[in-house]
Parts: structure tokens; sequence; C-alpha cells
């Protein structure tokens, strides 16, 4: 099976391969060495010289099991090998010992938003580059190394930036996505919820108009295409929903989508909906069921189908955490990515009050637990699981921070700390045809967090970030000064 990549601008394409197949440790050191020259050099010269990270554990990105007192070589922005300390030589490299320390892969999430927030309002005057690149440094400081936004996005801003990223040639994450979408008239996402610019998403009344909105976004170069298919309720008893999109047009979008060779993500809330939609050929549910528990027929079809699923769990506890712990305010991890105006609202006794008292955090409560049953269920039965959090869609949902909740609510729910570790890095980018990242693996982009204590034990060891290695270079931290 073939899959592809974007590097500076052009797709390239690769064999995948499972990622429980990479033998790591087991490449020879000269073999490492030669494929890591190969492969140099896609994003411009990096540092002259390499960089040698030893007496580290090093957790891979694949789920097995962590390698002790490791070794990893960096060179010219990838990695040229790995392997036990002393096995791992280079004439000239800076070594940097990290003892009592843990490297994993750099994050990805496979949905997440740029540009529609800033401090706290939804708007589409937010969506600046200035704003964008800031969340990206943002995303990058908390090892969020790669960022998909998954639609609103304004062409052709958003494609030059992507370009931009991609190339390396601004701080910050790197950046995928779908330049603006595909929802209902009068639909989602609510026009009056997040103020949205008409460039922003299309709203086709027929399959004409549905096919022209594919063919825009795939001449723009979008990674995917996405769909809205929820009528916003959210669980709340008596609420009064929007329309859905129709079925005829959704399916003349994923068709249309497949012709010209690109993956459609669709936005769900229900488990119907979530069937109709891979039924009808959607490649990736880009949210968690949170209506009902997935039965064997959804399974079945998620399996049949090779379907992946986003579950984004933090959406819902995001609603309302803040507002349950005034306390955080004074955690310094959190404080990282606030900005002024936000910490002010979450301080504010008021609001915390008002969020409380609202119908919708019952409901996202009651959605959380089931979501996270849904997610155990899924993933034991083999279904292919990505990473993402919405973070970015809304003020609550902080870029970076919500990616290290997520990971803590996916241990809540009932995965390993290195299952929930392998999800949101190996299978991220397996997700998004990524071959070059999320695995430390000898040729691959040295995208990678050092972090204090052994998150393979306790997932709250990934918040103690120490260093954040992008491309081969240390970027500005750690993010927490001591």
């Amino acid at each position: 099976m073939k899959s592809a990549t974007r590097i500076d601008g052009k797709r390239i394409r690769f064999r995948a391969v499972p990622i429980r197949s990479f033998s790591l440790w087991a490449i020879p050191f000269g073999v490492a060495l030669s494929l890591g020259a190969m492969l140099t050099g896609a994003s411009g010269a990096r540092a002259a010289q390499p960089v040698l990270l030893e007496h580290a554990t090093i957790i891979d990105g694949t789920g097995r099991a962590p390698l002790a007192d490791g070794a990893l070589l960096i060179r010219d922005g990838r990695i040229a090998a790995v392997g036990a300390a002393g096995t791992v030589a280079e004439p000239g490299a800076k070594v940097v010992d990290l003892t009592g320390r843990t490297i994993v892969p750099g994050l990805i999430s496979d949905h997440s938003h740029t540009g529609l927030v800033k401090g706290t309002t939804d708007d589409g005057a937010n969506y600046t580059r200035e704003n964008i690149l800031a969340q990206l440094k943002q995303y990058e400081r908390y090892g969020v190394l790669t960022v998909v936004s998954l639609g609103l996005n304004k062409s052709p801003l958003f494609d030059q930036l992507r370009q931009e990223q991609h190339a390396g040639r601004n701080p910050g994450a790197d950046l995928f996505g779908v330049d603006q979408g595909i929802g209902a008239p009068d639909g989602v996402p609510p026009q009056g919820m997040f103020h949205l610019g008409a460039d922003q998403v299309y709203r086709p009344t027929s399959v004409a108009e549905a096919q022209a909105a594919v063919d825009r976004m795939a001449d723009e170069g979008t990674d995917l295409v996405k769909i809205w298919v929820d009528d916003f309720r959210n669980g709340v008893p008596g609420a009064k929903g929007y329309p859905k999109i129709d079925p005829v047009i959704y399916g003349a979008v994923i068709e249309r989508a497949h012709a010209r060779g690109i993956r459609v993500a669709a936005h769900i809330h229900d488990l119907a909906d979530a069937k109709a939609l891979v039924t009808a050929g959607a490649d990736i549910i880009a949210h968690g069921v949170r209506d009902l528990p997935v039965d064997t027929d959804f399974i079945m079809l998620m399996e049949q189908k090779g379907a992946w699923y986003i579950p984004t769990l933090d959406l819902d506890e995001a609603n309302y955490i803040f507002a349950e712990h005034p306390e955080w305010l004074d955690d310094p991890f959190l404080s990282a990515g606030l900005d002024p105006a936000l910490r002010a609202q979450f301080a504010d006794p008021a609001w915390r009050a008002k969020i409380l008292a609202a119908p919708l955090t019952a409901a996202a409560k009651k959605a959380l637990a089931l979501n996270e049953r849904n997610l155990v269920t899924l993933y034991r039965s083999g279904i292919h699981i990505g990473f993402g959090t919405d973070s970015g869609a809304s003020p609550t949902r902080i870029p970076g921070f919500a990616e290290h909740r997520e990971l803590k609510l996916m241990v809540a729910a009932g995965l390993t700390p290195m299952e929930a570790l392998a999800v949101a890095t190996g299978n991220a980018a397996a997700l998004m045809h990524l071959d070059d990242r999320g695995i430390l693996l000898p040729g691959r982009w040295a995208d990678l967090v050092v972090v204090s204590g052994d998150p393979a034990a306790d997932i709250t060891a990934v918040d103690r970030i120490e260093q954040v290695w992008h491309r081969g270079a240390r970027t500005e931290g750690p993010l927490v000064p001591r």
C-alpha cells in the first residue's frame, strides 16, 4: 500500500509499513547512518554539528517497550541512529547527557484548528497570519510538532502558511489540514457561534455545488476534505438542533473527493451518522461517538472499510473543567498557554457558576464518559485510532495544553500510557500518511520531546517538558522555567 506526504510543497510517495512491524533497535548502525544521510536535506541545511542524546529512556512511538539507557544521534535535522548508550557515536558530535529523562516523539494532532480563536472570542477576524503563527508556536512549545487544522481555514493564507511550515521557514508546528470544509446551509458549524467569514466554509445546496466545492479545495492543495454531519444538540435534553447536511450532498462530496484522490474526514456526534458516513465511504470519523455505545455492526463496518477514528475526549471536558478547577490557574503548565483575557474569564466566579449550572455541562460529562468507553471498545477491537482534541476551535480548547489533557483522559479511559503515547505519535502520523515523523526511526525528522521522569509509568510526566527538538533544532524552553 502506498501513502504520501508533502515535503517542501512536493508530494512524496512512500510505501506504508505497519507501525508494529518496525524493529528499531535491530537496524545496523552503518545502515542507519546511510539511511539518515540519504533522506537528509528536504528542508534545506540544518545545524552543522551532529548531536548525540545519551543515557535517556527512549519511547519510540510504536507502543513497544521503552529502551532504557538509550542514545539517539541527530544529524542534519534527522535521526541518524538509535540504540543502546555506548553503541551510537559520531566524531565531533555534541553530547547531551539526559540521565533521568525520557525521549518521546513529538506529538501529532490529527484534529485541531488554527486562526479561529483569540482571547475569549471565535471570529473570522481572528484568522490572521500573526495569530496563526503564534498558535503554531504555542503548539510547538507544548511538544505538539505537527498540527492538522481540520477546516474553517481561509485561502490563500492557509495554503501559503502550510507550505512555509513544511519548509521550516517559521517557528512553530508543521501545518496540514482542510482548506474550508463543507456544512449544511444554516447548519453546523453555526454561523452565530463561530462568526465565520463566507470564505471559511462551503454550504452547498446541490450536488453540483458540492462537487464544485470539493474541486476548489482540491485545486488549493487541501490534505483532506471535511464534512460536518451533526445537529449540535450535544445531548442536551430539549435543545433545538441545527439542520444536518443532506446524505445526497455528503455522498457526492465523498465520491468527488475520492475521485480527486483525497480522503474525507467527518465531524459527527451520533452513532447513526457515523455508521451512515462510513457506509458512504468517509475515511475518518473525526470525533468520538457520544450518544450510544458503539456496537458490533459499527466495529465491523469500521474494520471492513479501514476507517480511522479520532475520539477527541478533551472536546467535552473542556466545556467545564476550568470552571471546576480554578486552582489550575496556579499551575505554570496551564499558565504557559493562557491568554490574559481567558485567564481572567477562568478566574471569574460568576463565569464559573454559570458554566457549572449550564445544561451543557451535565451533557458534556455524560458524553465524555461514553466517549471514553467507546474509545476503549474500538481500540481493543483493533480499529485504527488517531489523536486530536479539536483544540483551537473554541477558547477553552487550549492549543498544546488540550493535547496533554487528551493523553491523560485516554489513560483514565483504560489505555496504558504506552498505548496512549503510540496513538499520539506513530498512529497519528499513520492517519495522515506521514512516513517522515511520529516514530523515532533513522531517517525520520528529529521531532522529539525530552521530559523529566517516566511517562510509561506515569502519563503526567509528559507535562514535565525540559526540551523540544523540532527537525533536529532545539527550540526555546523548557516550557516551564525552573
